[in-house]
């Protein structure tokens, strides 16, 4: 890398809108953060919540700031990082208190909602991966499931099971036989009443509405009980991130062993079943133990609450992560299978209903009234709960694979939406995600003022939810416990595909799989450099383009692109074009504007050969880098930064 000097001497002939709108949302989303964090935190960084409103799920509390390193990584301020360690640290100190964390960590968590909160932490250890603190916790926590903390035995090696739906820094929860009869479920009035039924084989329950009777009400609770509360779930498959952060923190090789050995597990029980990966195993390794012998029915499984939507976050984060590690794209075969089940299974079905934690573009026409739909569940009496396909997850596939099948599977499922993928809407769900079809359709070529109206549309959500903040009164009352969730201003999506070039990351627990990051060579930390854009035109398994602009027009700027978040790709060749002509030309009259029309280029080529490629943006200067790349070359590690 040093011998490489890659100097941009292309003025920018027509400011390019995108980078403009780039930086200024950089900007609104550095400023956002101090409302935010004045309306609903003390001055020690804590919410403003009582003690005795309780602390329920961990993710609750952490959620809000997942996205903050992020941002920092991408060219946001020092103090984005900065705050972002801070809430890390309040939040735990006072999670830990309301007795939801011990040794920095949930104590019987399921991972459905564990894993949503942990991003949060494995952002901070990929933005800054050099400071002890978060290297020691790191391998701690993923101690947990090696079995090395002897308060912490969750891991079974001889039945390559985690022991409990609800684990953590206390080991596998199994809850005693004598909370049994305590047990019920009555969800009426609540948000888990449109849910359907988590059985459909106890007496005299065949709907929701039954379960108003109390003692109906037990039967139920008392049937999660038995079946819910012991063994392995697949949902559990996000424990992998965790352990493989861990590995790209210290490279020990007992990590990536686990890793493997428990999503062979699963794949093993997989093929057992005819390809579904079952949703439960009991103690003794056997699927279906505590499930009158069923392939389904476990905790966050197929049949309650969430169904695929919940199974193939976990199930996608095993096999991306056993990929990164192994470079063996066959655990890519892992979310493929289950995806294509899903898809082989979908109809033209009427609809007025879309997936709340995946949201779908905009219908073609309003008078559509058929969509092409996937069953989402499965009990007793078969497959339900048809939906819309979530394009999160065939995107976020063909981002990790590049191969043209992943690919043709996208564009069927477009050949039969009854969207308009082009279409750009404001919104800031809960995974922070949900454009992933508007960005496909420009990496085609089709949709060509996506990066303007996605900025847009960000910029819009920032704004909002910084009046609803200023306009919020419920601080200090029992409010919900998402509120200060849904009034989180930083959205990092748009920046994500532009600079990164890639979707975002999978909510329920999935590492940030890019295929570029950026560091500022003059300032030694992550990010773009003050005043430069970027803009992903193109990725291919085997090329990336991308678009550096400086909009100052006194400043050079110098950076480093990297291949990959984890340095786990290589660039070849790098080629762009040069400046041949003379600019800006002679001062003397009024000649600027003709020297300027007079701009040529030709062509350059340089053999990059490494993971970082150096560029040096003048002022006012512009570069298109086409980079052949070579993906899945290098052991990713958080260490493989140029600095």
């Amino acid at each position: 890398m040093e011998n490489i000097k890659i100097v941009a001497d292309v003025p920018i002939a027509e400011l390019p809108s995108w980078a403009v709108w780039e930086r200024h949302l950089i900007d609104s989303l550095n400023d956002s953060v101090h409302p935010f964090l004045e309306h609903f935190t003390r001055e020690d960084g804590e919410f403003i919540w009582e003690d005795e409103f309780g602390g329920g799920s961990c993710d609750d509390f952490y959620e809000p700031f997942f996205s903050w390193p992020v941002i920092y990584m991408m060219g946001g301020g020092d103090h984005m990082l900065k705050l972002a360690d801070y809430q890390w640290e309040a939040i735990t100190r006072q999670l830990t208190r309301l007795g939801a964390v011990h040794k920095d960590y949930g104590i019987k968590e399921d991972n459905f909602h564990q894993c949503e909160g942990d991003i949060f932490f494995y952002n901070l250890c990929l933005a800054d991966p050099r400071t002890e603190k978060w290297r020691e916790r790191a391998r701690r926590f993923a101690g947990f499931y090696l079995n090395e903390d002897p308060e912490a035995i969750n891991y079974d090696p001889e039945h390559k099971i985690v022991m409990s739906p609800l684990n953590g820094s206390k080991g596998a929860y199994i809850a005693p036989p004598e909370t049994r009869e305590k047990r019920s479920y009555a969800p009426l009035g609540g948000t888990m009443e449109r849910y359907s039924l988590p059985y459909f084989d106890i007496p005299g329950i065949a709907t929701v509405q039954d379960l108003g009777d109390p003692a109906k009400a037990k039967a139920m609770g008392q049937a999660m009980y038995d079946r819910q509360s012991r063994g392995d779930v697949a949902s559990n498959l996000s424990i992998t991130s965790l352990v493989t952060n861990a590995f790209l923190v210290s490279g020990e090789e007992k990590y990536r062993d686990w890793v493997v050995e428990y999503t062979d597990a699963w794949i093993e029980r997989g093929k057992q079943n005819g390809g579904f990966i079952p949703d439960n195993v009991g103690l003794s390794g056997k699927v279906g133990e505590y499930c009158n012998g069923s392939w389904y029915g476990g905790l966050y499984g197929w049949t309650w609450p969430h169904g695929f939507g919940t199974l193939i976050a976990a199930i996608f984060d095993a096999g991306a992560n056993a990929y990164l590690l192994t470079r063996d794209s066959d655990y890519l075969d892992l979310p493929r299978s289950q995806i294509d089940l899903m898809l082989d299974m979908g109809e033209m079905r009427a609809s007025d209903d879309t997936d709340p934690l995946h949201p779908t573009p905009a219908r073609k026409s309003p008078s559509s009234d058929e969509v092409f739909m996937v069953p989402r569940r499965y009990g007793d009496a078969g497959w339900f709960d048809w939906s819309p396909v979530p394009m999160t997850w065939p995107i976020a596939l063909w981002n990790l694979s590049m191969a043209d099948a992943d690919w043709q599977r996208i564009e069927t499922i477009r050949g039969k939406s009854a969207t308009d993928w082009n279409e750009v809407h404001p919104f800031h769900g809960k995974t922070d995600a949900g454009h992933e079809a508007a960005w496909i359709r420009f990496l085609a070529g089709d949709n060509d003022d996506y990066p303007e109206r996605i900025l847009h549309a960000t910029e819009q959500i920032v704004r909002r939810r910084l009046a609803l903040t200023r306009e919020d009164t419920s601080v200090g009352t029992r409010h919900h416990v998402h509120h200060w969730q849904w009034a989180n201003p930083v959205s990092s999506e748009a920046l994500v595909q532009l600079t990164l070039g890639a979707p975002q990351q999978i909510y329920n627990g999935g590492l940030l799989h890019t295929r570029l990051r950026y560091f500022d060579s003059q300032r030694r930390c992550p990010g773009l450099p003050a005043d430069v854009a970027a803009l992903v035109e193109k990725i291919e398994a085997d090329r990336t383009v991308v678009r550096l602009v400086n909009l100052s027009g006194n400043e050079t700027r110098e950076l480093i692109l990297q291949a990959g978040a984890f340095g786990e790709h290589r660039f070849g060749t790098a080629a762009w074009s040069s400046r041949t002509s003379l600019w800006p030309g002679e001062l003397g009259g009024y000649a600027g504007t003709a020297a300027a029309a007079q701009l040529q280029a030709d062509g350059r080529r340089v053999e990059v050969n490494s993971s970082h490629c150096p560029v040096v943006l003048p002022p006012g200067m512009e570069i298109t880098l086409d980079l052949s790349t070579e993906r899945y070359v290098n052991e990713p590690a958080y260490s493989n930064v140029p600095f």
